[in-house]
């Protein structure tokens, strides 16, 4: 999986390429890690995510989290396969996402 981030002031967003899954979603947990002190707005572009599994999902959570501390998180660009993961584990309920 491929992570790309850009950071204007305090926003940023976070490209991902490839499948988020058990191994990969430990690489998106530690870029989070890093990079979330002082963001206002999260944005996921997931336009190149081809699959998430429930450690995937987990990040995602996790990050939502954060940002109800201390901003809001927006994903978007969610391509078929990945939203009926959103859709089936009820995650569509809980993320912001923005229809494409």
């Amino acid at each position: 999986m491929e992570i790309r981030q850009n950071r204007e002031g305090d926003n940023l967003t976070i490209e991902l390429e490839g499948r988020l899954d058990a191994i990969t979603s430990h690489d998106l947990g530690a870029v989070l890690e890093k990079s979330l002190e002082g963001v206002k707005q999260l944005i996921f572009d997931l336009k190149d995510l081809q699959y998430t599994s429930s450690a995937g999902l987990r990040q995602f959570l996790g990050a939502q989290q954060v940002m109800e501390e201390q901003g809001s998180m927006l994903i978007r660009n969610v391509n078929e396969s990945v939203m009926d993961i959103f859709e089936e584990t009820g995650f569509d309920e809980i993320l912001e996402i923005e229809e494409s």
